[in-house]
């Protein structure tokens, strides 16, 4: 073992623990692995920075701004409405519809983005219709993940493989190679999360709402104590607060600034901010109560009007609930660094963030992708926080951006332009990029709001771990690894080193990126692969399906989004999704060896 091939694994163990600890972003820890390996000369800069004007980076800038565009044009709307009118109240065709429409966009677009969508079309339909939304939600996320493995560009991982192929001396994916696995494997998912996924989730859920979910969340919020209140030299204890207010006292601030846990015996001063937590309806309701106010409204009453008017004039007594998203304005910001009643004219009256407790005040809280915010404020400025690209309402289909002509026009576009790619007329990163100058020249988005919700972390992230494969390459650190797991395997047939590296893929998938797990995982597989005699295309085909398998933890962000809403523990994406990556995998070795033999021909 050489000294390159040390500080590579070295440098990717680093990374690895820091992808899985979440301490600094992942497109963070990406770009410091890729100056890293320029800094001890494993890579030049040349080869380092050749990710960021690969043909990969190019395709998906291309169709981020095609797909952000679609979104914007309403889309989802018009999904939405169709949806309500089709299924006329049969939840079983609802559901059924709910899928397969989620599954056909995410076939060409982010997973993430398409439950980014579909989130608040489906908590405004299931209110409506009373329906468990325990048993929806999770599944929507599912077949969302599940679709990217249809298409080349359902999911950035497929275009990363791809690129990782070519870097390997491989040919690149072309745009359905993949189908019939993906095909088969919606024909058996889908059913599944529709009848068996529901039924094996705990049922202490299954009969509540997504209104009765939401309003049983914990949120933390500050309530203060005003002079002329009557808890004013009382203790907690005395004040029976928990069962006045419904509320647990988590601290005590003093105006000094001390602040001291909330015991039975802590007595209460005129202008103490409590530190509470508790459901929707009870911080609702202390807002009535003489002698409390919530902090929040307090704060935003003394803040000076941007515009020199009183931007709570208007109809300032809505109170909804948000959802954070990824590609947030907002993510990891508090509330407070963000400025956010100066800017917005919105009251945050709590904060929830599922299966965590949080201890601190709600303004000095980063915010993270599934929280819940219970924001108050005008229709307007609620619309106006929600289009900034901050959060997305919850519990409202989205159908006022709905335009028919830029929606078709959009739709037209990514179809064309994606068939020009296909059949060979372009290449598929020329493609990709007409169609994003097409959308801007027919006015269909404008680019400023196109920018501002494209998911550039993704850009860096796909770019930057492609210098991974490059380093494992010039290293010799893919040829050393290959070598002893070629020696290693011995009598083994192939088939059970396809299912090995499936299982290290989706074990390294669930606590990193997907990207990032198929980028360690690749130039490794494929130098197996050409040590032992086989052909190295049906190893990269593995890594593909594997690396897009993350359905045991909730922290790939479609799951995230749905964590909160859904009032899920961390335990149901593991029970429901086992049995889906046992089909994912089943399916894969079965499959993988017929479409793409193992043998060299």
């Amino acid at each position: 073992m050489t000294s390159a091939i040390v500080i590579v694994f070295v440098l990717i163990a680093v990374a690895l623990v820091l992808f899985t600890v979440e301490v600094i972003p992942a497109e963070m820890v990406a770009l410091g692995l890729l100056l890293a390996f320029v800094m001890t000369g494993i890579l030049t800069p040349e080869q380092a920075f050749a990710g960021f004007a690969s043909d990969t980076v190019m395709m998906i800038l291309g169709l981020l701004i095609m797909t952000s565009a679609i979104a914007r044009t309403g889309v989802m709307g018009g999904v939405a409405r169709w949806l309500q009118i089709a299924t006329k109240g049969r939840k079983l065709l609802f559901i059924t519809l709910l899928l397969v429409s989620v599954a056909a966009l995410s076939s060409f677009m982010s997973n993430t983005a398409v439950t980014a969508l579909f989130v608040p079309v489906v908590i405004a339909v299931t209110r409506r219709m009373g329906m468990p939304v325990h048993s929806i939600l999770l599944p929507v996320a599912f077949a969302s993940i599940l679709a990217g493995s249809m298409t080349l560009i359902g999911t950035s991982t497929n275009l990363v493989v791809s690129g990782l192929m070519q870097s390997g001396g491989l040919a690149p994916l072309d745009m359905f190679e993949m189908s019939p696995v993906g095909a088969i494997l919606m024909l058996l998912g889908v059913p599944y999360l529709i009848f068996l996924a529901p039924r094996l989730l705990p049922s202490r859920s299954r009969d509540a709402t997504m209104e009765e979910v939401i309003r049983a969340g914990q949120y933390l919020t500050e309530v203060r104590v005003q002079k002329e209140s009557p808890l004013v030299g009382k203790t907690l204890r005395e004040a029976r607060f928990g069962e006045q207010h419904d509320l647990n006292v988590l601290s005590v601030i003093r105006e000094s600034g001390e602040q001291t846990a909330g015991r039975a015996n802590t007595k209460l001063r005129s202008g103490d901010v409590l530190l509470v937590e508790g459901p929707h309806d009870a911080i609702l309701k202390v807002k009535d109560q003489s002698g409390l106010e919530i902090k929040a409204e307090a704060k935003l009453a003394e803040v000076p009007p941007e515009n020199g008017e009183n931007r709570l004039s208007k109809d300032d007594d809505r109170v909804v609930e948000a959802l954070v998203l990824p590609g947030s304005t907002l993510l990891h910001q508090t509330l407070k660094r963000a400025r956010f009643r100066e800017r917005y004219g919105v009251i945050a009256l709590g904060i929830r963030r599922h299966g965590e407790n949080l201890l601190s005040k709600i303004s000095q809280v980063p915010l993270k992708v599934g929280d819940l915010l219970l924001l108050q404020g005008s229709t307007s400025d609620l619309r106006a926080l929600e289009d900034a690209g901050a959060f997305r309402l919850i519990g409202e289909a989205d159908t006022s951006r709905f335009s028919k002509g830029r929606t078709l026009a959009a739709c037209a576009i990514f179809v064309g332009v994606l068939a020009l790619g296909v059949f060979k007329v372009l290449s598929l990163p020329v493609a990709a990029l007409t169609g994003a100058f097409l959308i801007f020249a027919t006015r269909c988005a404008s680019p400023e709001e196109t920018y501002r919700e494209m998911e550039w972390k993704a850009i860096i992230l796909i770019a930057c771990m492609l210098s991974v494969g490059a380093a494992l390459h010039a290293s010799g650190a893919d040829a050393y690894v290959g070598g002893l797991l070629a020696g290693g395997a011995g009598s083994v047939t192939p088939v059970w080193l396809l299912a090995a590296i499936f299982v290290f893929t989706v074990a390294l998938s669930q606590p990193m990126s997907n990207q990032a797990a198929a980028a360690l995982v690749l130039p490794i597989a494929i130098q197996t692969a050409t040590q032992m005699g086989l052909d190295a295309r049906p190893f990269a085909m593995t890594v593909a399906f594997a690396a897009g398998c993350s359905f045991l933890t909730p922290l790939e962000p479609s799951c995230l989004m749905v964590y909160g809403p859904g009032g899920y523990r961390f335990k149901d994406f593991l029970i429901a999704g086992l049995p889906l990556t046992l089909i994912v995998m089943v399916v894969t070795l079965l499959m993988v060896p017929v479409i793409w033999p193992l043998q060299p021909r």
